[in-house]
């Protein structure tokens, strides 16, 4: 049975099917129309994938209160990985 548009996909279905909006965007050769309606889909699959995560850390933060661990500490990236432009050849 086909899954109803208003359904909420999960998050992995929900990111895939963005990846593969932006990558249709990026092409730049929709007609006009097409690519509102795209870049509208890719919008709302962007709400839902923000607010499954922000779900996901506020279930994360909850286990870590629980085991005592009242602090949460900022997820960061180590400069060298944070995606910086590679140095010019």
């Amino acid at each position: 049975m086909a899954r109803n548009r208003t359904e909420a996909p999960d998050f992995e279905q929900a990111l895939a099917e963005l990846e593969s909006l932006v990558e249709r965007l990026e092409r730049g050769d929709l007609p006009l129309d097409e690519a509102l309606k795209t870049f509208e889909r890719g919008v709302e699959l962007t709400r839902q994938c923000q607010t499954v995560l922000q779900a996901a850390q506020q279930r994360v933060e909850i286990l870590l209160k629980r085991s005592g661990r009242a602090e949460v500490e900022p997820f960061s990236v180590p400069d060298d990985e944070a995606g910086s432009p590679a140095a010019p050849e």
